[in-house]
C-alpha cells in the first residue's frame, strides 16, 4: 500500500511538490445521484422550476466548482483546466428505483496533477445546486453515490471504477 502522499516524514500536512512531475493529459470522470419525489422530476424536466432552468444553472455551478477546487480543498494545486463537461440523466421512479438526477462530470487538463479533485468537486456543487433550486418542494432529497469512475494520464497510469 502507498504512503499518504499529503503528509512529510513528521506527519505534517503539506502541498505536494509537482515540480519535477511530467507534464502529461489528464483526465478524470466522476458521477453522483440526486433522488427526489416524482413530482420534483418532472419538475425540473418539464423547466418550470421557480429559480429557473435547474439543470442548466447546475451545469454551470459545476463547471465554476471545477475552476475553483484548490479554493476549497486545502492541498489542491490549482490546475489549469482545458475543459470541464457536465452531462445529466433523469432517471423517471419506477418499482425498483426512486426518482433521480445522475450528473457525471469530466475534467481534463495538461500538467503535472491530475483532476480527480475538480471532477468530483463539479459533480458535488452541481448536485447541491439542483437541491438549493428545488428545495421549496422537496427538502428529502437525497445526494448519493459521488466517486471517481475514471482516471486516465499521470505516472499512475489509469484507473477505472468496477
Amino acid at each position: 500500500m502507498s504512503t499518504l502522499t499529503h503528509f512529510d516524514a513528521q506527519g505534517q500536512a503539506h502541498m505536494v511538490d509537482v515540480s519535477a512531475k511530467t507534464l502529461t493529459h489528464r483526465v478524470a470522470i466522476a458521477q453522483g445521484c440526486i433522488e427526489m419525489q416524482p413530482a420534483t422530476l418532472a419538475m425540473v424536466t418539464a423547466g418550470n422550476a421557480k429559480k429557473g432552468d435547474v439543470l442548466g444553472v447546475a451545469r454551470i455551478a459545476g463547471i465554476q466548482a471545477a475552476k475553483k477546487t484548490s479554493e476549497l480543498i486545502p492541498l489542491c494545486h490549482p490546475v489549469a483546466l482545458t475543459r470541464v463537461a457536465l452531462e445529466f440523466a433523469v432517471v423517471d421512479a419506477s418499482a425498483d428505483q426512486s426518482a433521480h438526477v445522475v450528473c457525471t462530470a469530466t475534467a481534463e487538463t495538461v500538467g503535472p496533477t491530475g483532476v480527480e479533485m475538480e471532477a468530483l468537486t463539479a459533480v458535488q456543487v452541481a448536485l447541491l445546486t439542483i437541491y438549493d433550486m428545488c428545495k421549496a418542494v422537496d427538502r428529502g432529497m437525497v445526494i448519493t453515490g459521488v466517486r471517481l469512475l475514471e482516471k486516465h494520464g499521470g505516472k499512475s497510469g489509469s484507473f477505472v471504477a468496477t
